[in-house]
């Protein structure tokens, strides 16, 4: 190839991208314009939060100036070093070497002098702000716990692996690309804006490599009731005979069911089926505004009670066994209450997963149930009449915004790679409406005010307990747990009036803690039977057991499932099989 036919290709190439970019501009500039207006209570913390930290700062400096001065000269004194170990790399062979932050993986963040000093910089720095932070003696707990949330917020996004200029890895890939990374990571970015009408929401997954029905959710059933607010769904049988009583699950409805049947090996589904259980499981319906004021009450009568009934009719069973998981279990508590009070025997016993019913240490979601959060979704279910989805998907990734927000971007806006296919990414991203009603009595009336612990939740023209559950608990919790701590869910346990209760701490997190089949062999699981102790005392002399809790949950559920009886041929109601209809619908 001549120099000159070389330079005409070349020259083609550039105009190609820079037709490309241009086409890219105008529809960024076109998904912008489609973002609604701010809600700034939902945006960031109240004006009030600022103004009670700078008060406490300026309190402890009047008070101890030399313990403030303390942490400007800490501050400078590992800038320092920062620099200087910059200018003279030595070899680290230290314990918080051998926990490299993948944040700062690539060679170049040791090898290169510039790129050391942004990282070590970076680190003395946040390391000040959060410092300074612990140091608030006077700032109000709840408020620190906000405090340093918002702080480690700021922390992260101002990593330098955050930013094209200091990121070695997205530069060199953009030099050996010829600047295609770049723009493959730009229409990457235009995309997800497009996706969400201008608000910028990570695309974690490759979502055209799963269908529900075709490669997850494939366990065989029928739906066999149809509610406004679920599909009840029975699976078919797998064994000759089943248990007398039959296992009703009811999922969260703040994500899909199908986080219990992504694959034949993963699915706890299926593995209850394969154990000789006839199964039902709640499909709950993803909610558009003509559902805005369905309140905890339909979730309750159109979910709960029309499950067990509809479980307890088509097997000629006077009872059932019932599983809630996360919201579906502090539901499903309240549901055992109601029950109770009014004479009803129905459920036999029941199977809580990851479920807090006792919300009097809020946790990690402390900086989202103080009043300026909770009043800005106030403000935004009532635009609406719903919670987006967008807004909770949000609300969670930032609770680990590294793994699930900047480095995705990285990949996708800076490095310009197509998004992984990940089954359970797909499912984290198949996420639901809320209704607004369900939202605020959620918010206000069980997060904020505890009233189902504290014994007076007012509904259906009852005052429900968490002290009315009375029927046989196992409850499944996870030792890692972000969302519902297993700690908080161990003292809601405590608080129900049940004589047998059977309380799990399994490893990991809220879903590998929980769907963790027995041929993975991975993670293990804790148990104790003295529930009158302490959580950190319960823990402390519990007994470890390698492996899933799966199994002994069988142990556990079979003696309350009745004899075996033939299995039960799945009669189809004219409804469609599984796994339904309302798994499918999108969020709007």
């Amino acid at each position: 190839m001549t120099e000159e036919t070389t330079n005409l290709s070349i020259g083609q190439k550039n105009r190609e991208a820079a037709e490309r970019l241009q086409q890219l501009s105008v529809r960024l500039m076109q998904a912008l314009s489609r973002r609604k207006a701010p809600n700034p209570g939902i945006e960031s913390p109240g004006a009030d939060l600022y103004a009670k930290s700078a008060a406490a700062w300026w309190e402890q400096v009047a008070r101890s100036p030399a313990r403030a001065m303390g942490h400007g000269l800490g501050f400078w004194e590992g800038s320092t070093r920062a620099w200087m170990g910059a200018l003279s790399p030595q070899e680290d062979d230290s314990p918080e070497k051998a926990m490299k932050d993948k944040r700062f993986a690539d060679p170049e963040w040791d090898s290169n002098p510039w790129f050391n000093y942004l990282r070590s910089q970076y680190k003395v720095s946040a390391e000040a702000m959060r410092a300074a932070v612990a140091d608030l003696d006077t700032l109000p707990e709840a408020d620190k716990r906000r405090l340093r949330y918002f702080t480690d917020q700021i922390a992260n996004l101002m990593a330098p692996n955050n930013f094209l200029g200091s990121n070695p890895e997205a530069l060199r890939r953009a030099v050996e690309t010829e600047g295609e990374s770049l723009l493959s990571g730009l229409e990457n970015l235009v995309s997800d804006l497009e996706a969400n009408d201008g608000a910028l929401l990570v695309k974690l997954v490759d979502e055209t490599a799963f269908a529900v029905g075709d490669n997850i959710a494939t366990t065989p059933g029928q739906v066999v009731l149809r509610t406004k607010m679920m599909e009840l769904i029975q699976y078919a049988p797998a064994t000759d005979e089943v248990h007398a009583i039959p296992v009703v699950i009811f999922p969260p409805w703040i994500n899909k069911f199908y986080i219990l049947d992504l694959k034949p090996q993963n699915s706890l589904i299926r593995w209850l089926v394969e154990q000789g259980y006839t199964v039902f499981v709640a499909s709950w319906v993803n909610p558009d505004n003509t559902l805005k004021d369905a309140g905890l009450e339909d979730y309750i009568t159109d979910g709960f009670l029309a499950g067990i009934e509809a479980a307890k009719e088509i097997t000629g069973q006077p009872h059932v066994n019932a599983v809630g998981y996360c919201i579906a279990g502090t539901t499903l508590s309240m549901t055992l209450s109601l029950l109770r009070q009014s004479g009803d025997a129905s459920v036999n016993s029941a199977t809580l997963f990851t479920a807090l019913t006792d919300f009097s240490d809020q946790g990690e979601f402390t900086p989202f149930l103080q009043d300026d959060f909770v009043d800005g979704i106030e403000i935004e279910v009532g635009r609406a009449g719903l919670l987006p989805a967008r807004v909770m998907s949000r609300t969670m990734s930032f609770l680990r915004s590294n793994d699930l927000v900047y480095g995705p971007a990285i990949r996708s806006y800076m490095l310009g790679e197509t998004p992984p296919a990940f089954d359970l990414l797909y499912w984290n991203g198949d996420s639901t409406n809320l209704p607004g009603r369900m939202t605020m009595q959620y918010l206000r009336r069980l997060c904020q005010r505890n009233e189902f612990a504290e014994g007076r939740f007012e509904l259906m023209g009852r005052t429900l307990s968490v002290a009315d559950v009375r029927v046989p608990i196992m409850a499944v919790t996870a030792q890692t747990d972000h969302i519902a701590a297993w700690t908080d869910c161990y003292r809601g346990v405590q608080m129900m009036g049940s004589k047998d209760k059977t309380f799990v701490v399994s490893q990991s997190g809220h879903i590998a803690g929980i769907v963790n089949p027995p041929s993975k062999r991975k993670y293990g699981h804790y148990t104790n039977p003295d529930l009158l102790r302490p959580a950190d005392d319960w823990l402390a002399d519990a007994e470890f057991h390698e492996g899933s809790w799966w199994p002994l949950w069988d142990e556990w559920l079979a003696p309350r499932s009745g004899g075996m009886v033939p299995a039960r041929t799945v009669t189809s109601m004219d409804l469609g099989p599984a796994p339904g209809t309302y798994v499918k619908r999108k969020a709007g």
